[in-house]
């Protein structure tokens, strides 16, 4: 089938998110000015440079309290970092529950019962247990076509790994098996690998 987004899917449920899958799930941690923490999940989610090291995420939607973006749009503007939580497949109902339209005095934090630790090069919070953090500081937002559609661009200033996930120097994503967003509402877990070499690599 074929079909232009303007005229609609005719699907019983819109097919974009199963196309791009999997996606890396942003796990964003956020403080407002007056210093309270936010934790949300966005899987519209990724690294963006290597030198020196960059990620987004956008935002899509509104919620009551925060008219023309959500929470953690709104924090990093006020303050100007965030920070990029990993969920591991262990994490996946602290991150489901984190993942409700709270007020923005409500700490998900809490709701989820998660353990914090402050970042160590912005003012922000983190979750402790998380196999990997991205302290990041903010370069930009852009406002996206739609309504409150959003990207959000940050520097990483500083990257905590967990211990036990690093094997002979490495970052072993099979120590924590990685949550991955597919369609609908469906997730994946990574647990599995393979390794290929680029065409260049095999040139005698």
């Amino acid at each position: 089938m074929f079909y232009r987004p303007e005229d609609g899917h005719g699907l019983p449920h819109n097919p974009f998110n199963a196309v791009i899958t999997p996606r890396p799930i942003g796990w964003i941690s956020s403080r407002d000015g007056q210093g309270r923490d936010n934790l949300a999940p966005y899987s519209f989610f990724n690294g963006v440079a290597y030198e020196p090291p960059q990620v987004m995420f956008a935002s899509t939607g509104s919620k009551p309290d925060q008219p023309d973006s959500k929470d953690s749009v709104a924090n990093i503007r006020a303050t100007g970092g965030f920070c990029v939580n990993v969920v591991a497949y262990d994490m996946v109902e602290a991150m489901n529950v984190s993942s409700g339209a709270l007020p923005a005095e409500e700490d998900e934090f809490e709701r989820a019962a998660l353990d914090k630790a402050e970042c160590e090069t912005i003012a922000c919070a983190r979750v402790a247990g998380a196999p990997a953090a991205l302290e990041c500081r903010l370069t930009r937002i852009v406002d996206l076509p739609g309504a409150a559609n959003r990207a959000v661009f940050g520097e990483v200033t500083g990257i905590h790994l967990r211990d036990d996930c690093l094997t002979d120097g490495r970052f072993d994503v099979l120590k924590f098996n990685p949550l991955a967003r597919l369609g609908y509402r469906d997730y994946a877990v990574v647990r599995e690998l393979f390794s290929l070499n680029r065409p260049e690599d095999n040139v005698e």
